[in-house]
């Protein structure tokens, strides 16, 4: 598909499940890859390392069950620093981030989505998080000036950017000397067979556009940063086998964390 296809279907997608105001599937009906009410969305937390403190500081509406692990435990966020969040979605992890970097720090939520923004602004408003704030942006051209944050954190969003260079780039630009990129996402760890990469709809799936490991690594490398570490976590298995049941996309992509240091 050509990226401008993949955008529209992305956008519409996650946007169709902002505006339906509950959890709903990142994938087809038949395999759905987030939870369909809030309480299974908390399990689904939990199974990423969320704990129950974190689930509830958050507003409800905040978690909408789409990631593939918990970036905030390698982050490693400090009181005062400013955060951006690469897909914010509706905030889960921009407000877990705001309670880390505390009323002197300042969080930067952004997403490609009108209404996943809109959903994100109203939870913001709703508990008064003053030192939060939601740009509209797509992750390849970042709504930020150079040197801008301290940590970079992503939730399962950047495979579904066609881009992924570009984005590794932007968030070299976007970070200050010595800022840190605290990343969970998916990468394949087997080639897909015909019927899954010719599935558009497993695109939305965090499935299609899932890369290895080592190319991650490269990417990461040839835009400047060091200190590279890629850690894969065939424990997901378990978690990723939800989104696709009987398909098989668990023997072909997992969940990784993914760190790296701007010098």
């Amino acid at each position: 598909m050509d990226t401008p296809d993949i955008k529209t279907m992305v956008r519409t997608r996650y946007g169709s499940i902002a505006a339906a105001d509950t959890t709903s599937c990142c994938a087809p009906a038949a395999s759905c890859c987030a939870p369909t009410t809030r309480t299974d969305a908390a399990d689904k937390a939990r199974a990423m390392g969320y704990s129950d403190a974190e689930l509830t500081a958050i507003p409800d509406g905040a978690n909408l069950g789409l990631g593939c692990g918990n970036p905030q435990a390698i982050a490693a966020m400090r009181p005062g620093e400013t955060v951006i969040d690469l897909g914010s979605g509706a905030g889960f992890d921009c407000f877990l981030a705001a309670r880390a970097v505390g009323p002197t720090g300042h969080v930067i939520g952004v997403d490609m989505t009108h209404e996943m923004l809109a959903k994100a602004r109203a939870n913001a408003a709703r508990i008064g998080a003053a030192n939060v704030e939601f740009r509209l942006g797509e992750l390849e051209h970042l709504p930020v000036a150079d040197n801008t944050a301290d940590v970079i954190l992503s939730n399962c969003v950047i495979n579904l950017v066609p881009d992924k260079e570009q984005v590794f780039r932007e968030a070299y630009r976007a970070l200050k000397s010595g800022g840190r990129l605290a990343i969970s996402d998916v990468v394949n760890i087997a080639p897909l067979s015909p019927d899954l990469s010719g599935d558009a709809d497993l695109i939305c799936g965090c499935v299609v556009g899932a890369a290895p490991a080592a190319q991650i690594e490269v990417w990461l490398a040839a835009a400047g940063f060091l200190q590279i570490k890629v850690v894969v976590k065939p424990e997901s298995r378990d978690l990723i086998a939800t989104w696709a049941p009987g398909r098989g996309v668990e023997d072909c992509v997992v969940s990784a964390s993914i760190e790296a240091r701007k010098p």
